[in-house]
Formats: structure tokens, sequence, C-alpha cells
């Protein structure tokens, strides 16, 4: 390919950063209990995002590389917007359950990922730039929740969904976000039980979380039937804090990390309702 001959240095170079996240931002050399069982290699799900322009981190915000760390983002805490991608043509011809383990499969290279206020994960801001303090303690490449899943379903489907937890939500028309191809998302009420969202929910769903007095603060990406957990529970994706204890008994560490959905936790306590997008 005529990319790699160029950027191929670049590639190699993004391709070890964005697999290797889990080791460089490991975080106390924190070990998962959880994996994922993917009935697919990951070459065929992530092949345009590991092999073509589509994966190269400076060609992941709406404006040019250049300019990412000039001094009109020095007071931003958010840095560049993401770019919208185009539909990916790989999809062309997927099964329903191939395209929700892509999502899934995007979601997991991105683990290690520190939980920050950017849009764009690889943005790494240098120290004199303003920071929105987050479990962190510093600035450095990561998301928050919202822009995490926005980034996840936009580089993997093309569709770039709002950043706001509380607009993202709401947000079902996708007409716009998906330049035409995907009309609108299905919302899934709250499960009546606990048993019943291993029924209800499918790989890539989206699930929003309340706060206690009750308005929606945070949203995880299920991973439900592929996920493999120790203790059978089912499993999420999400950039959350450090707060939530995985079946070792250990915290999981701030950032991006496969979490646990037990019963009684603020995950299933908290859950407002689903967002399906794969439809």
């Amino acid at each position: 390919m005529k990319y790699f001959s160029k950027f191929g240095f670049i590639f190699v170079a993004a391709f070890i950063g964005i697999f290797n996240a889990n080791l460089t931002l490991a975080q106390s050399g924190y070990i998962s209990p959880y994996s994922i069982n993917f009935s697919y290699s990951t070459d065929s799900l992530l092949y345009d995002i590991l092999h073509t322009e589509r994966g190269n981190p400076e060609k992941s915000a709406s404006i040019p590389y250049s300019k990412w760390y000039s001094s009109g983002w020095k007071n931003s805490t958010w840095g560049p917007q993401a770019t919208h991608y185009s539909y990916p043509e790989i999809i062309n011809g997927k099964s329903i359950d191939w395209i929700r383990q892509r999502i899934i499969a995007v979601a997991e290279t991105y683990i290690g990922y520190g939980y920050q206020h950017h849009h764009v994960p690889y943005w790494d801001p240098p120290a004199d730039f303003k920071w929105s303090k987050t479990c962190m303690h510093k600035n450095g490449k990561g998301f928050d929740c919202s822009n995490f899943t926005a980034f996840v379903y936009n580089i993997g489907l093309g569709v770039k969904l709002v950043s706001n937890t509380v607009k993202q939500s709401k947000d079902f028309n996708l007409s716009a976000e998906s330049r035409g191809i995907i009309h609108s998302a299905q919302r899934i009420s709250r499960p009546a039980t606990y048993e019943d969202f291993v029924s209800t929910f499918q790989p890539g769903d989206l699930l929003f979380i309340r706060t206690w007095k009750g308005g929606v603060s945070h949203v995880v990406i299920w991973v439900g039937s592929i996920g493999n957990s120790p203790d059978n529970v089912p499993l999420i994706i999400d950039s959350h804090g450090s707060e939530v204890v995985d079946a070792n008994g250990k915290h999981i560490p701030c950032g991006v990390h496969i979490r646990p959905f037990k019963n009684g936790s603020w995950y299933f306590e908290r859950m407002s309702h689903g967002m399906r997008i794969i439809q």
C-alpha cells in the first residue's frame, strides 16, 4: 500500500502505542482477571484500523496534527474535537454479530488509557497546558466515559455520537451522526431483574448510569456474552475511576478497563436505560 511506503514508521509507532497502552499506562502493574472471547480474529475485526490510514492517531482530530499543541489549546482541557470518520466499507456484508464484536474489539484497544477530559485519546498536552483534575492525578492520554463511547463508535462504525453524557443518553436520532447510514438507535428500558440484563443486552450496547441524585452521569459499553469472567459476572468496558473491585478483590485502576457488572453494584442499581445502535 502507498500509505505504508510513506508512513510505515508512523503506523508501527502508532499501533505499538495503541496495543501496548495497557503496558505503558498499566498503573502499578494491574493484571485483569477478565478477558474477551472473540469469534473472529483481531485482524478481521480491525483490519482497516490496523492497516490503513483510518488507524493513524495523527488523523484522529478535526484539525491537523501540527496544530494540536498550538497556543490556542493551552487553556482548553478538552483539546481538539475528534474527526468524523467515514463509514467503514469493511463492514459491508458482515453479520450483526461481527459488527457487535468489532465495536468491542475497538474498545479493547484502548484498555489502559487514562481517565481524562479529552475528545481525542491520543492528545497528550504539555505540562503547562490547563488540566481538568481527574483520578489520574496528572494530564496525559485518555478520555472520559462519553468521549470513550463516542470515539469507539466513531472510528468503529463512522457514527459520531455527541460526547456530552446527558445529551448522548437522549440522542436516538442518528441520521446526522452517521451521515444517513443509521436513522435511529433503539432505546432499551431498564430490565426488571438483574438476570434479565444478560438476556436483554447485546455486545456493543450502551448503558447509561444515573447518579444517586438521579441524573445520567456515566455510560458504559456492554460486553455481555463474549466476556470471560472467573465468577461468571457480566462484563462491561468503560472509562471510570478506581472505585470498582475485580473478581480478585483488587481495585481496577482509573481509566479504560474491563469491569464487572455485579448485582447490587452502582452500575446495576443506578442503571437508567440502554441504547442499541447495531440492530
